[in-house]
């Protein structure tokens, strides 16, 4: 077994960003797009056209950019589950 030295952090941030906000799907989508624009927030079918997922270490996901192969992470919450805040490598 390997220990991941960022899994307590991780914990903490996927607590973060699941606390204090709107379990109602539109309300929550609405929080999101306040906070990091319209274009940088994806339900999941839209996230899955933008985006080539390769691996999940919640909350973030590390993607690939389909349109140009360009690679990054997304954060995510888990219900509802949105994507959010790309961030290019």
């Amino acid at each position: 077994m390997t220990y991941d030295k960022t899994e307590h952090i991780r914990r903490i941030l996927v607590g973060l960003i699941n606390a204090g906000y709107s379990e109602d799907e539109a309300q929550r989508r609405a929080e999101l797009v306040v906070e990091y624009g319209e274009d940088n927030v994806w339900n999941t079918d839209e996230a899955t056209t933008v985006f080539k997922f390769k691996q999940f270490l919640a909350p973030f996901a590390y993607v690939q950019r389909r349109k140009d192969g360009v690679t990054g992470t997304v954060e995510f919450t888990h219900s509802p589950r949105f994507y959010f805040n790309f961030q290019e490598e």
